[in-house]
């Protein structure tokens, strides 16, 4: 499990230096990183991504057009990094353009995995998001409730990602 915000800058040579405290929850020194939803970027231990990889692929339908614009967006644009001694990845050009990374970011641990903004990108996210939390925080209320009725808690070994209505689960490393 990832978690809190921090400030990082890009250097001249394309690298960001992961913070200590989520340097030490992901134990590797590879990772995967791909393009994320709201032009940030996802970043995964390697054992995690290939389970998100194969929840991705075993729910695309490779004759479909949205099937394959999915792959595509997550699975094709996926690198393996090294995470070098001084804690640094250097982020690819095609991924560093899609997320406008440029000096000032923001890494943000999630469940599961991290993400990487720009920061001025991530300012206006921020600021939008204020505007609704309160609907979300009232569907995220009702799906608790509804979960803790079912019984679905502790059934995965892994914080996973939520959206909408379905469960995508990654083990942690």
């Amino acid at each position: 499990m990832f978690g809190g915000e921090f400030s990082v800058t890009l250097d001249d040579a394309c690298r960001i230096s992961l913070p200590r405290r989520l340097r030490d929850a992901l134990h590797t020194d590879k990772v995967i990183l791909t393009k994320g939803g709201d032009r940030c970027l996802w970043l995964f231990t390697v054992e995690c991504w290939r389970e998100q990889e194969r929840n991705i692929i075993n729910s695309t339908n490779p004759f479909s057009a949205q099937g394959r614009r999915i792959t595509r967006y997550f699975v094709g644009s996926s690198q393996e990094l090294d995470i070098d001694k001084q804690g640094r990845i250097l982020i690819p050009p095609t991924l560093r353009e899609f997320a406008g990374l440029i000096k000032d970011c923001i890494v943000l641990g999630q469940p599961g995995y991290i993400e990487i903004w720009a920061k001025d990108r991530y300012d206006t996210y921020a600021d939008e998001s204020e505007n609704n939390i309160d609907a979300a925080s009232e569907e995220l209320g009702i799906t608790i409730m509804r979960n803790r009725e079912l019984g679905n808690y502790g059934n995965s070994s892994c914080s996973g990602f939520t959206g909408g209505d379905s469960t995508i689960p990654c083990p942690e490393g």
